[in-house]
């Protein structure tokens, strides 16, 4: 009965993975042909029927005590999801169980400055420049001895999963990155944009002032209410789902590493020299050749690049995905079925 058990389950899953890697290659057929790779997917998503990931874990890893979420066999594929700013852990409180029931092993850390997560010594930097949240994720990866990850994640967490496939490409499996290609330089930060577009980042001029510092510190929650609300306009999240997230705001470094990662991006502030040359490779915008799926929603109302932008900014195996239905910039909990079919998509590549 096992060995019947272990063979048709393998038949089935050789079976799905050729079904995937078919429609995946037409995908990347029709990505060749437009000369973008942009799709457009129905959303097909039904969002918050997980509240919680249930007793999270704690680990040190490099400079930081990582909390995080781990669902799924040990021995499976892994994959590291990452969060946003201001989101955390629970955006993928409907994705990581979905995952898991494929068999992969699912981490969801906080990032530094978020729930759980705290620094190891009281006298570190308080540094929020995005080539240190990279730094972070290979030290958690080293500590829970992974090898090897397929990375997915919108916002900050987006951002950093760029920067770990241009810096770390080894590490990487494949990536699914929702509103694309996110690597920065303050260089490039200090770049006039129309006004139009300068009115989106309100909230970084805000970050930059004495006064957005404490304002920010003072409502947190308020504040990161309103950023849901402009950034999905469309999703009806209640008060249980923004409370849940909101606790993590509370972590004592939160305030700190925000504004200093906004101040750093517009060069008021400084970064930390030993991650100068991790900058210096990042700031000539190099290509990301792992394999790679790019998602946006149809109602995404924090600022964005559009996707025709980018992409020749992925060099490997590439395709483009608009989900439709009204999703926003938190893609993952709005939209929790097609990013997970976007994960196992990209991984059976």
């Amino acid at each position: 009965m096992s060995e019947r058990v272990d063979r048709d389950r393998r038949r089935f899953l050789h079976t799905a993975a050729m079904t995937v890697a078919a429609e995946f290659a037409m995908i990347g057929s029709v990505g060749a042909q437009s000369g973008t790779g942009i799709s457009s997917t129905p959303s097909t998503a039904k969002q918050g029927t997980s509240t919680s990931f249930g007793p999270l874990k704690q680990i040190d890893a490099g400079a930081l005590s990582v909390g995080y979420a781990e669902v799924g066999p040990v021995g499976g594929s892994a994959v590291i999801l990452l969060h946003g700013w201001p989101y955390d852990i629970h955006s993928y409180v409907d994705v990581a169980p979905m995952l898991a029931s494929f068999g992969y092993r699912v981490i969801v850390p906080y990032l530094r400055g978020y729930g759980t997560t705290r620094f190891l010594s009281s006298a570190a930097f308080r540094n929020g420049q995005p080539s240190a949240f990279a730094v972070d994720v290979i030290a958690l990866m080293d500590a829970l001895k992974i090898d090897k990850a397929t990375f997915a994640g919108f916002d900050w967490g987006a951002r950093t999963a760029n920067i770990v496939a241009v810096l770390w490409p080894e590490r990487c499996k494949a990536m699914v990155s929702v509103s694309g290609y996110l690597i920065g330089s303050q260089e490039a930060g200090k770049m006039p944009l129309p006004p139009n577009a300068e009115l989106e980042w309100w909230y970084q001029f805000y970050f930059a002032t004495e006064r957005g510092r404490a304002g920010y510190d003072k409502y947190r929650h308020d504040f990161a209410k309103l950023i849901w609300r402009l950034a999905s306009p469309k999703w009806n999240f209640d008060d249980a789902i923004f409370d849940r997230t909101a606790i993590s705001f509370d972590n004592p470094d939160h305030v700190g590493i925000v504004v200093h990662n906004y101040r750093w991006r517009l060069g008021l502030a400084a970064g930390d020299p030993k991650y100068d040359s991790l900058e210096m490779q990042l700031a000539r915008f190099p290509t990301i050749g792992i394999p790679t799926i790019t998602m946006e929603g149809d109602a995404n109302g924090a600022p964005h690049p559009n996707a025709s932008s980018y992409a020749d900014k992925f060099s490997g195996k590439y395709a483009h995905r608009t989900i439709t239905g009204g999703i926003g910039h938190n893609l993952p909990q709005e939209a929790p079925r097609a990013f997970v079919d976007a994960i196992v998509d990209i991984d059976h590549y």
